[in-house]
């Protein structure tokens, strides 16, 4: 079972997070957490920004899942460990993260296809791999975290994209996220 979670919030204030827990295309369990981000956004820096109402909204999932997807950096980060891997370590489960372009790993593009990758190495290292989720569509970037390679998160994104570009988890989670903070307004 794959989760995936996100954050909707402004520079400061108010935010939602929300989990969605999947097997397959099917959605197993959802939950949302309200709080306030009192830490402007700063590239690199989302761990103290984010990762607390993150954990929230992940800690209210039952059953607990297998790995956790998020729209973050892992080892692809200038203190080699972004908001992905910090998360996946303060909640002992593998996480991969979901970006659209790496933050300074580099590498060639993947072929055209469905299913091509190619890797994006920081200092001689593999910490991602380019991933291209559907034919045509711009690829994503898949970071390996916390107890998790590469080539395994690569193969977690493109087993949850279902031949869209950005995984099912992370789609509905997002748009949770967005609702919640639609109809509740403030925290």
């Amino acid at each position: 079972m794959a989760a995936a979670v996100v954050v909707s919030a402004g520079d400061v204030g108010p935010a939602w997070a929300a989990a969605v827990l999947t097997r397959g295309e099917r959605v197993l369990a959802t939950e949302v957490a309200a709080g306030v981000v009192r830490v402007p956004y700063e590239p690199g820096s989302l761990v103290a920004r984010d990762g607390p109402l993150l954990a929230a909204a992940v800690g209210g999932l039952h059953p607990r899942p297998d790995v956790l997807l998020l729209a973050a950096a892992g080892r692809d980060h200038p203190r080699r460990a972004g908001l992905a891997l910090h998360l996946g370590a303060d909640l002992d489960l593998p996480t991969v993260g979901v970006t659209d372009r790496p933050l300074l790993a580099v590498g060639p593009p993947p072929g055209p296809a469905r299913g091509d990758t190619s890797p994006l190495r920081l200092d001689g290292a593999e910490v991602a791999r380019w991933v291209r989720t559907a034919a045509g569509a711009r690829p994503v970037v898949a970071h390996a975290a916390w107890r998790t390679a590469a080539e395994v998160a690569a193969g977690l994104v493109l087993a949850s994209s279902s031949g869209v570009r950005t995984p099912l988890p992370l789609r509905e989670a997002r748009r949770l996220a967005r609702d919640g903070r639609a109809r509740r307004g403030r925290p």
